[in-house]
C-alpha cells in the first residue's frame, strides 16, 4: 500500500508546480508563516525553489531551515475529497556553482520568466530536502511516507536537455498531438519543459502539465520510443495522462 501511495504522492508532486511554503516566522516568533511558491523537481526529485533574499520566507529559512510544502490538486470542487501532499523538509540554499547552473537550466525551462528577475534581482535557488511526507489521497486514504522522491535518470548526463530541445525544435506536430490527446488547452503552442522516468512536462503559456508515460522509461532510448508511440496514438494509453 505504501508503494502505491508513494507513487500517487509523487504523481501529485509532478502534476503541480506551486504550493504553500510554511516557515517559522522570524518577525512573529512561534507563528507559522505561509507563502505561495512555484517549484520544479531537481535531479533527485526534490522540490527546487527560487526565492528573493528580501522575502519574509527567506529570512525565516535563514533562521530556521525547517519548513513544509503543501501541494493540492488544482481546480478541485471539494478539496477534502482529492489528493494533497505535505512535505516536511529542511531547506538548503545552493552555493556550489555547478549545482546552481544545473538548477537554473532546468528551472528556466519550467519558468522562463524567472530568468530575468533572477539575473536582475537578488534571488537564490533553494532545495527542500525531504524529511517525511504526509499524503492524503481522499477520504480515509491517509499515509505517512518516508520515500516519495525519485531520482530523474535524464538530468545528470545532459540527455534531458537534448531530448527537450530536439522535441521543441523538430517535433512541434508531435507535441501538438500530445495536447490534443490529453485534452489540454490550446490557446498557445505547447513547449516541452522536462522529461523524467515516469512522464514529461508540457508548458502552455505560464501553466505546466505533466503527462504520464504508459510504462516507466529508464533510459533515453525508452523515452524516445514512448514519445514516438504517443505521437502515433489515436488515444492516450490506458494508464493515461495525469489530469491537470
Amino acid at each position: 500500500m505504501s508503494v502505491k501511495a508513494g507513487k500517487h504522492a509523487r504523481e501529485l508532486l509532478l502534476k503541480e508546480y506551486r504550493g504553500v511554503l510554511s516557515t517559522h516566522s522570524k518577525a512573529m516568533p512561534g507563528f507559522p508563516f505561509g507563502s505561495v511558491v512555484p517549484y520544479c523537481l531537481d535531479a533527485e526529485g526534490r522540490p527546487l525553489i527560487l526565492i528573493s533574499r528580501i522575502a519574509q520566507h527567506t529570512h525565516n529559512l535563514k533562521q530556521d531551515a525547517k519548513c513544509s510544502l503543501l501541494v493540492g490538486e488544482r481546480g478541485a470542487e471539494d478539496v477534502q475529497a482529492v489528493g494533497r501532499l505535505t512535505l516536511l523538509a529542511e531547506a538548503e540554499q545552493l552555493h556550489d556553482e555547478g549545482e546552481i547552473e544545473a538548477a537554473a537550466q532546468r528551472y528556466y525551462r519550467f519558468f522562463p520568466q524567472s530568468r530575468d528577475y533572477h539575473r536582475a534581482h537578488d534571488f537564490d535557488f533553494w532545495r527542500l530536502q525531504p524529511v517525511r511526507w504526509r499524503f492524503i489521497g481522499g477520504f480515509g486514504a491517509i499515509h505517512w511516507l518516508d520515500d516519495v522522491a525519485l531520482a530523474n535518470p535524464f538530468t545528470t548526463n545532459g540527455s534531458e536537455t537534448s531530448m527537450v530541445e530536439h522535441m521543441n525544435e523538430d517535433h512541434a506536430k508531435a507535441i501538438a498531438h500530445y495536447v490534443e490527446l490529453a485534452g489540454l488547452p490550446k490557446h498557445e503552442p505547447a513547449q516541452m519543459a522536462g522529461v523524467d522516468s515516469e512522464g514529461f512536462h508540457l508548458r502552455i503559456g505560464q501553466s505546466l502539465y505533466w503527462l504520464a508515460f504508459p510504462t516507466p522509461c529508464n533510459n533515453p532510448g525508452q523515452a524516445r520510443e514512448a514519445l514516438v508511440m504517443l505521437a502515433r496514438a489515436d488515444q492516450w494509453p490506458p494508464s493515461g495522462p495525469a489530469s491537470a
